[in-house]
């Protein structure tokens, strides 16, 4: 007799997963959409990774370029705005031309800045490399989650945004020590080399193992696509982001350039008013009626407001007040992504299970008081107590995580996945923007 092989999971897939699909109610197996959610953890890792990278070389980084302390912040925002201000774009194409291909296209923007920013020569080029950067990689949460929601009924969502999510703790407890060896007995530049090998990875995997989607492209209707609506949306954000930092910008200290705001102000005007005449606009005001995607939106980018905080002061703080070097400061980070991955996927099993209010209001009550312990130290703390403030942190900010994924998405129609998603990373980021 032949010996007759079973094929692997991901093998029995494969064909399947070539076919195209047009959306939730073309419903694959279970063990198929187990092939898509570890696909997708591949960008995933290519994103963290990346932040692990500027964490830990942002000290070294800073003395190289000689960086002021006033323009620090401004190099994370270089990255941050752009990805941020791109999630609604990546969204809404997404709907209209298919994920897959906007996703891969997005890793490879991502790769091309990368390779910019590992070769800079100077604090101009290093910038925008991060600008790059972030143009790429804005579309990997919004698409993701996007793709999980078409593929997942909403009593499973909870439990798979959570397992989605469990990579980024996984690779900020195992990036840190790589990095920081990288970083302190060789060089800071080649700690972007497993960034980039992971970035062309995730391309492959994207391409392969993610279905396109059936809907017929029409690149002729890029032509009537709502570029206006998208422009002034930039401008508002960037003008806003502008008044907060408005003293690299104007000279005026920051939150004083009232000139700025004012023309944030207007622009938001223009854009609402515009956006409301549009037949097919560039974001769905109605989205914001939901009331249930409105307040999970505020919440996570009150979480991200307070993550991206402590994720930028704790690497300067442990460099600069206990001389810790990158391999060292990596160890006491892992702390905070150890707790998060304890408690990430479990926050979306408890969503499922209670749906997503109970989570969302333990983990951020936690948090708080997380943050407040963290505040109260005295500078000279002793490491452990700043490591058990870390994984308190983590903690809660992993048990409200999935809760918010699901909640932000739970009431959206499948062919507004995207757009949603993409305003939902927009809201969650800006925290991050505004935290530093």
């Amino acid at each position: 007799m032949k010996n007759i092989q079973t094929p692997t999971l991901f093998q029995a897939a494969r064909h399947k997963l070539r076919q195209p699909w047009s959306g939730f109610e073309e419903r694959l197996t279970l063990h198929d959409n187990q092939v898509i959610l570890i696909s997708l953890m591949a960008p995933f890792v290519m994103l963290v990774f990346n932040e692990v990278v500027f964490q830990l070389t942002l000290p070294t980084m800073r003395d190289v370029f000689q960086i002021r302390a006033d323009v620090v912040a401004w190099i994370m925002t270089a990255y941050t705005l752009p990805f941020m201000i791109s999630m609604p774009l990546y969204g809404r194409l997404g709907d209209e031309l298919g994920k897959r291909r906007l996703f891969v296209a997005g890793i490879i923007t991502f790769v091309a800045g990368t390779l910019i920013t590992v070769s800079a020569t100077n604090l101009f080029w290093f910038m925008v490399g991060r600008i790059i950067q972030g143009l790429g990689s804005a579309g990997v949460v919004p698409l993701s989650m996007a793709i999980i929601a078409q593929r997942f009924p909403v009593q499973e969502r909870g439990k798979a945004l959570g397992t989605w999510n469990s990579i980024g703790p996984v690779t900020n407890i195992t990036a840190p020590l790589l990095v920081g060896l990288l970083v302190d007995y060789l060089n800071w530049r080649l700690a972007f080399g497993p960034v980039l090998l992971i970035g062309l990875g995730a391309a492959w995997v994207i391409w392969r193992w993610v279905p396109a989607s059936s809907r017929k492209v029409e690149l002729a209707g890029l032509a009537t696509f709502d570029w206006p609506g998208v422009l002034l949306l930039t401008l508002t954000l960037t003008t806003f982001m502008f008044y907060l930092s408005s003293q690299q910008i104007t000279g005026v200290a920051a939150l004083q350039d009232w000139r700025l705001l004012g023309l944030s102000l207007l622009l938001f005007t223009l854009f609402f008013i515009w956006e409301k005449r549009q037949i097919s606009p560039y974001i769905d005001l109605k989205l914001f009626t939901n009331k249930t995607f409105s307040r999970a939106s505020i919440c996570a980018g009150l979480r991200m407001f307070a993550m991206s905080g402590i994720s930028f002061i704790a690497p300067l703080y442990l460099a600069d007040i206990h001389q810790l070097n990158a391999s060292t400061t990596g160890f006491v980070l892992v702390a905070h992504a150890g707790a998060l991955l304890f408690t990430m996927r479990l926050g979306g099993q408890l969503a499922d299970s209670w749906r997503s209010r109970r989570p969302v209001t333990a983990g951020m009550a936690i948090q708080t008081g997380a943050i407040a312990s963290l505040a109260l130290l005295p500078a000279t703390a002793p490491l452990w107590a700043i490591a058990l403030g870390l994984a308190i942190h983590g903690l809660s900010a992993g048990l409200s995580l999935a809760a918010l994924h699901r909640a932000s998405l739970g009431k959206v129609p499948a062919e507004k996945t995207g757009i949603a998603a993409g305003l939902y990373g927009l809201v969650r980021f800006a925290g991050t923007m505004l935290g530093p």
